[in-house]
């Protein structure tokens, strides 16, 4: 029987430079971590990290709205613009930022150019 989710996992060149992204851009806590998995939590989200050896993270197809195909990480907000410093701060790179009835929303990847969005919803 499914209970849940374990978590939602992104594939990182340099696990080193991904674990400090993720810390110093989320706040996240390093809970678990080895040569290939990081298991990275913030609140009750797990976000894996598992490492290429090195590899290329192959791109998908994406825009200022996200992947076109794929999963994508939305984080709550509660300052787009704050948050949005910190992640370019740590070498994030900005896709897109929209403001809408719905909310406001911000693009971005990782430094491995994962694509994960923050959203301030206004419903």
């Amino acid at each position: 029987m499914i209970k849940g989710y374990k978590d939602f996992y992104y594939n990182v060149k340099d696990m080193k430079k991904a674990v400090s992204f993720y810390e110093q851009a989320f706040g996240m806590k390093n809970i678990y971590g080895d040569e290939y998995w990081t298991t990275m939590q913030l609140g009750n989200l797990n976000l894996g990290l598992h490492w290429t050896e090195g590899s290329d993270i192959p791109k998908t197809p994406r825009d200022g709205h996200g992947q076109e195909c794929g999963g994508t990480l939305t984080f709550d907000s509660d300052n787009i613009a704050d948050d949005r410093k910190a992640i370019e701060k740590c070498g994030g790179k900005i896709l897109g930022e929209t403001d809408q009835d719905w909310g406001h929303m911000l693009v971005f990847e990782d430094l491995d150019g994962n694509v994960l969005k923050l959203m301030k919803a206004k419903y």
